[in-house]
């Protein structure tokens, strides 16, 4: 059986060069949560070293017990600050952060809680893992091609097309890091980014 790309079954994993309003709904999301600089905070590396074990030996178990088959998803990050001006102000080690994966809805019918536990134990996981319904809701996304230093502008674009909506910011900056760190070049690195906006109700 071909594993099914759960990237081209949800529309909103897929995204342009140009800001465009999506909905996104709740669906089951592997999590971690942490605090900190990602480039310098051992929580944050431990965080993506226990994410991965667990969202393979969940796709195992899904598939054992289901017979369905499904490409693991691509690492994401909600990010930001209890002063948000510290978070747009780039002083990372303020940051507070959830990675994520997304899981399919099979997950429910396996003991994925059980899985979880037992992984973790026995691979000696540092990092505490959840499962959770978790979706932005009515949100803008777009598509940022380049390093993560490179962001700025593609922000600055997201919000002022949110505001050009009339919509006001709601929920965190969201990530989806569509391209294998370690093996695209900076200048390659495919990124969705996604701000959930609200339309405030007369």
């Amino acid at each position: 059986m071909a594993a099914v790309d759960l990237k081209r079954v949800y529309p909103d994993y897929t995204a342009t060069r140009d800001p465009a309003l999506v909905t996104v709904p709740a669906r089951p999301h592997l999590m971690v949560d942490g605090h900190g600089d990602p480039n310098t905070s051992p929580v944050y590396r431990d965080a993506v070293e226990t994410l991965y074990p667990l969202a393979y030996a969940l796709r195992a178990e899904i598939k054992r017990t289901t017979g369905d088959a499904y490409t693991v998803m691509p690492l994401e990050g909600l990010w930001w600050a209890e002063d948000m001006s510290t978070f747009t102000l780039g002083n990372k080690s303020d940051w507070l952060w959830t990675l994520l994966i997304c899981l399919p809805d099979a997950v429910a019918k396996v003991p994925a809680d059980d899985v979880v536990d037992r992984v973790t134990r026995d691979k000696g996981l540092r990092a505490a893992a959840r499962i959770e319904q978790f979706g932005d809701g009515e949100a803008a996304q777009v598509l940022h091609v380049g390093p993560f230093a490179e962001e700025g502008p593609t922000i600055a674009g997201l919000h002022a097309f949110i505001e050009a909506q009339g919509m006001r910011f709601a929920g965190k900056h969201h990530e989806i890091y569509l391209s294998d760190l370690r093996r695209t070049a900076p200048e390659k690195l495919r990124t969705i980014i996604r701000q959930p906006g609200r339309r405030d109700v007369p």
